[in-house]
């Protein structure tokens, strides 16, 4: 384990006023995406998208990092640059999913363990051949009737935590995700409960793998109501909310703390981070890691005319990128 590459390269994805852009979703999720505007699901189709993304002008103004799905680590732009170098060029650190997705956990209907780490070491090894210096695995937690079992969150702690080691092993920062997922009618006093619950068990585990912290970041969702709840919260309840379960739970030591949007709009996801911020008083640095909510909107312009919206598509994502930057400095005004 190399110490020094671990919190230098975590320190440069917790860059102030930047993010980390997620574009790593798998073939059949991103064929979701790409069908609901109209595009076929074919891998030239998926380069070119991500091309797009990637090489958008001035993007590493906001964003710090981009996690990759394998496929995507692999390509090139159209004119054959390998699109790690495109990042490296960008001053984006390039990054990779390397989870084989969340399956029933036997036993326990209704819950999920995440898959992956047979053989995840020679992959790892590979990944930073061809240019990865980070991360991800992502856990899912689902609130419904007697759920989540204590079971289903120790199980992903320890697989998170397994994750965690063999990526410091060949001096790979990783991110760690542990989702309390939106769906469900649950108020936002039970989300607290959950997640507070369920980083506890994250960084015990860490600690008993001997997961160097200063090099690990928190992928963290917001403690938020349930979609389908009666009682909606404001921006100021999430923030409050989000910042004191995270006080609860997570080691000051830790480099940094980037949020998922996990189904919120893009504007509360922006609004909530940026209200934190402005709150303050973290021994950590607040960011995010959008998928869709970096995404969205650049998607279905470049849909509607794959060449002509083109340059329309990154300036919206350049958009996105720069007020989600701002709102990881308190300083987004919408």
């Amino acid at each position: 384990m190399n110490i020094d590459q671990l919190v230098d390269t975590a320190e440069a994805m917790m860059a102030p006023g930047k993010g980390i852009i997620a574009i790593d979703e798998s073939t059949g999720t991103i064929g979701k995406r790409l069908g609901a505007v109209g595009v076929e699901n074919t891998e030239e189709n998926r380069r070119t998208y991500r091309e797009m993304l990637l090489t958008t002008p001035n993007l590493g103004d906001y964003i710090s990092g981009a996690i990759l799905y394998d496929e995507t680590l692999r390509q090139s732009t159209r004119a054959g640059t390998p699109f790690s170098e495109v990042m490296r060029d960008a001053g984006i650190v390039p990054g990779i999913k390397v989870d084989s997705g969340a399956k029933p956990l036997a036993g326990f209907p209704g819950e999920k363990i995440t898959e992956g780490l047979d053989g995840l070491r020679e992959r790892l090894e590979e990944y930073v051949r061809m240019g990865a210096r980070f991360a991800k695995w992502r856990a899912v937690i689902t609130i419904g009737d007697a759920i989540p079992s204590e079971t289903c969150i120790r199980a992903n702690a320890h697989a998170l935590a397994r994750y965690a080691a063999l990526c410091q092993e060949q001096g790979v920062v990783p991110i760690v995700e542990p989702e309390v997922l939106m769906e469900g009618d649950h108020d936002i006093e039970t989300c607290y409960a959950v997640t507070e619950e369920t980083q506890r068990a994250l960084f015990s585990a860490l600690y008993e793998h001997d997961v160097l912290l200063e090099g690990t970041i928190l992928k963290a969702s917001m403690v938020l109501p349930g979609k389908d709840c009666p009682e909606q919260a404001s921006a100021d309840e999430v923030a409050h909310a989000t910042l004191r379960c995270l006080a609860s739970a997570v080691p000051a030591i830790l480099p940094g703390i980037v949020f998922l949007s996990g189904g919120q709009s893009d504007e509360d996801a922006t609004r909530h981070l940026d209200v934190m911020n402005r709150i303050g008083g973290t021994p950590w640095p607040l960011s995010f890691s959008y998928g869709r909510g970096m995404q969205q909107a650049a998607m279905k312009l470049w849909g509607e005319d794959m060449q002509g919206n083109f340059e329309a598509g990154q300036q919206t994502v350049y958009a996105r990128a720069r007020d989600n930057g701002l709102a990881a400095l308190g300083q987004y005004v919408g």
